[in-house]
C-alpha cells in the first residue's frame, strides 16, 4: 500500500488534528515529503516534531483565505521544486435544523467546506498542469451521498465537493492529473466539536462514541489511492464503520 509514495511531495490542508494529522503520520512513515497547513500553527509544529518534518514545512493556513492556501502550496514548491499531491481536508460540521436559522454556521460551512476546496485546487493546479502530473484529493463525506434532518447545509457542501471533484477530473485529463473524492462515515475526529446547538451536539457525539472508527482508516484510504500506478486514477472512495447503517 506504500508503493509509489516515497519521495512524493504532499501538501495537507487541515493537518493540525484528526484526519489530516493521522494522514501526515502515515505518509511521513512511508517516505513522503509532507508540507503541513492549518490555522493552529502550534499543533502543526508539534506534529512536525513528532514525524520528523522541518518547521520550514509548516505554514499557518486559513482555507477561507485563498492567498494563505497559495502560500502553503508555494512553500512546498520552494522546498521541493514540485507538488505531487494536495489533500484538501479542512472542514466543519455545525449541524442544526434549518428552522433555527444558524446563518453564521451556514456561511462558515460554505466558506470552509466549499471555498476552501476551491482555494486548494486553485493553488495546486497551475503547478500540476506545468508538471503534467499530480493528484488532487478532496474530502467529501457520507453526507455528500445522502441527507438527514439537521445536516442539510453540511450535506449540501459535501455534495458540492463531489460535483467539483468530478468536474475537475474531466477537465484535467489532458494534463495527466488524477482526482479523488474521499467520503468517510463516522471517523473519530474533532468534527463534532463545531456543533453550536447543545441538543444536536449531544446526539451526534453519542452516535460517534458508539460507531466512530479511528482516523487511520482514512489515512489508509489516502495511501491506497496514492500508491496506484500513474495510469490508474482512483476517483471515489466511500467508506463507513461496518456498524454504521446510514
Amino acid at each position: 500500500m506504500t508503493d509509489n509514495i516515497e519521495g512524493k511531495v504532499v501538501v495537507i490542508v487541515g493537518a493540525s488534528s484528526g484526519l489530516g494529522a493521522e494522514t501526515a503520520r502515515h505518509l511521513a512513515k512511508a517516505g513522503a515529503k509532507v508540507v503541513l497547513g492549518a490555522r493552529r500553527v502550534e499543533r502543526l509544529t508539534a506534529l512536525a516534531d513528532e514525524i520528523g518534518v522541518s518547521h520550514d514545512a509548516v505554514v499557518q493556513t486559513d482555507v477561507v483565505d485563498a492567498a494563505q492556501v497559495k502560500a502553503l502550496v508555494d512553500r512546498a514548491v520552494e522546498l521541493h521544486a514540485r507538488i505531487d499531491v494536495i489533500l484538501n481536508n479542512a472542514g466543519l460540521m455545525p449541524h442544526s435544523p434549518l428552522e433555527r436559522l444558524k446563518i453564521d454556521d451556514w456561511n462558515q460551512m460554505i466558506d470552509v467546506n466549499i471555498k476552501g476546496v476551491l482555494h486548494g485546487i486553485a493553488a495546486a493546479l497551475p503547478y500540476m498542469q506545468a508538471q503534467k502530473s499530480g493528484q488532487i484529493i478532496n474530502v467529501s463525506s457520507v453526507a455528500g451521498h445522502t441527507v438527514r434532518p439537521g445536516g442539510v447545509v453540511y450535506s449540501a457542501t459535501k455534495h458540492a465537493v463531489r460535483v467539483i471533484s468530478e468536474g475537475l477530473r474531466q477537465e484535467v485529463k489532458p494534463h495527466g492529473i488524477r482526482v479523488l473524492t474521499l467520503s468517510p462515515g463516522a471517523v473519530a475526529t474533532e468534527l463534532t466539536d463545531h456543533i453550536t446547538e447543545a441538543d444536536v451536539a449531544k446526539g451526534i457525539r453519542d452516535f460517534y462514541e458508539e460507531y466512530a472508527i479511528p482516523a487511520d482508516s482514512f489515512a489508509r484510504c489516502v495511501l491506497f489511492a496514492m500508491s496506484q500506478p500513474e495510469e490508474v486514477d482512483i476517483n471515489e472512495i466511500l467508506f463507513r464503520p461496518t456498524s454504521q447503517q446510514l
